[in-house]
């Protein structure tokens, strides 16, 4: 195998057993029309395609349950469309270089087929399910979640994708009058391919909490979650609170 694959097992975070499924998930249907008679014919990724689309649907419903328990099956479903769009797919997969390890025929390299929509979303998909061919639910799970549907910053999805614990806290702080809670990235550490956020939610200058995500959301919403039971959990804010609040932070 090529050291450039290894590269691309480094950004995905997962090496293959069976490292031909890889290579069959970075093989465009276009190989096909170019093989010279009598050679042997390169698996595509279609069926990897059918398969990983499958996957990436079961991991992002999964997902959005356990991390939107208060959302409502509508608002879920919008959700996980947007997560698993050709759109952010083909974000995803640019962000990952995945255009530069594909096996194109001739006739799609020449008309810019690195960089296409539909191939590299596909291509992603077929990723996907090579990882779950090779190694499992656990890594495709991971790889999903990971690269895929918690690349939610804000703004990607538009604004009715805020996570509950921030909704909640600042529906509590507005309740009593305290100032708007604030978030900010205080850390990042790891790899690219593998990073690690630690964000800082604030209510005022009193009260603070941190906490670490693989994405700037993840973390924010523990932060918000974290921040939301310290305050619940104290008596005396109620005091603060007709006293004029906390001072502005």
């Amino acid at each position: 195998m090529p050291a450039k694959y290894e590269e691309l097992e480094a950004r995905i975070g997962y090496t293959f057993a069976d490292r031909d499924l890889l290579l069959r998930a970075l093989t465009h249907k276009s190989v096909h029309s170019e093989a010279i008679a009598g050679e042997p014919v390169l698996a595509d990724n279609e069926k990897l395609e059918f398969l990983g689309d499958a996957i990436l649907g079961f991991v992002a419903s999964e997902y959005l349950f356990r991390r939107c328990p208060q959302s409502s099956e509508g608002t879920l479903s919008r959700l996980k469309s947007q997560r698993v769009s050709s759109a952010h797919l083909f974000k995803v997969a640019s962000e990952l270089g995945l255009g530069e390890y594909l096996k194109l025929g001739r006739g799609e390299e020449q008309s810019g087929g690195r960089a296409k929509r539909a191939i590299l979303a596909n291509a992603l998909e077929a990723l996907i399910a090579a990882v779950f061919l090779d190694g499992g639910l656990p890594p495709s799970r991971s790889f999903v979640e990971r690269l895929i549907v918690s690349q939610d910053e804000p703004g990607d999805f538009g604004d009715d994708v805020a996570l509950d614990a921030k909704s909640a806290l600042q529906e509590y702080a507005q309740a009593r009058k305290l100032p708007v809670p604030r978030y900010q990235i205080v850390h990042e550490s790891g790899p690219e391919h593998a990073k690690l956020f630690t964000v800082e939610a604030r209510v005022g200058r009193q009260f603070a909490s941190r906490a670490d995500g693989a994405s700037k959301k993840i973390a924010g919403q523990q932060a918000a979650a974290l921040l939301l039971a310290r305050l619940q959990g104290l008596p005396e804010l109620e005091a603060l609170s007709s006293s004029g609040g906390l001072a502005p932070g």
